[in-house]
């Protein structure tokens, strides 16, 4: 099903979903695995609904930081995807909060954490640390969002090294 609709730039945006569409700038990617996950998400709309009232909580806010830093506005819909929108998230590679940084990549972003707090949790500061590592991502490959997006959820050291190999084997380095 189409569910395109012409967006009319003249006039200000109803919400925060119509901000996003209207900065949107990334490149559709059709794959196989994408169509799978878009049927996934399609045919649990009850978690949809669920995440989608969390992230009403965060949302605005994210907008503004992406919007702020010129980044694609699609990028506020990664939590979804990281986390469900769930600031409290954790995950079995030791992930946390709703961007879910592991410790490591949390650290090099400056977030903290001991045992009174846990940066990697609080919306404000994990939201700019985020965007400051997808925007250092994007230059590291070249302005390739998608490259960008990979990179942040499995590593950019894993990127370029599939990189890396598919260069020796002659094959296309692009998704």
């Amino acid at each position: 099903q189409d569910t395109s609709r012409t967006i009319d730039l003249t006039v200000p945006a109803l919400d925060v979903w119509e901000r996003i569409r209207r900065g949107y700038a990334i490149p559709n990617l059709n794959t196989p695995l994408v169509d799978k996950w878009t049927r996934y998400y399609a045919s649990h709309p009850e978690a949809m609904q669920r995440m989608a009232s969390r992230a009403g909580k965060y949302l605005y806010y994210i907008v503004e930081e992406i919007n702020r830093r010129g980044l694609p506005t699609e990028l506020a819909l990664l939590p979804f995807v990281e986390s469900a929108y769930n600031p409290v998230a954790y995950s079995s590679a030791k992930a946390s909060g709703l961007w879910q940084f592991i410790p490591s990549t949390g650290k090099m972003y400056g977030l903290e954490e001991n045992w009174w707090h846990e940066d990697r949790r609080d919306i404000l500061v994990s939201t700019r640390a985020a965007v400051k590592y997808l925007k250092d991502l994007n230059e590291m490959f070249n302005g390739d969002w998608l490259m960008a997006i990979a990179a942040y959820n499995s590593g950019p050291g894993r990127v370029q090294k599939a990189i890396n190999a598919n260069i020796e084997l002659g094959l296309k380095t692009d998704f």
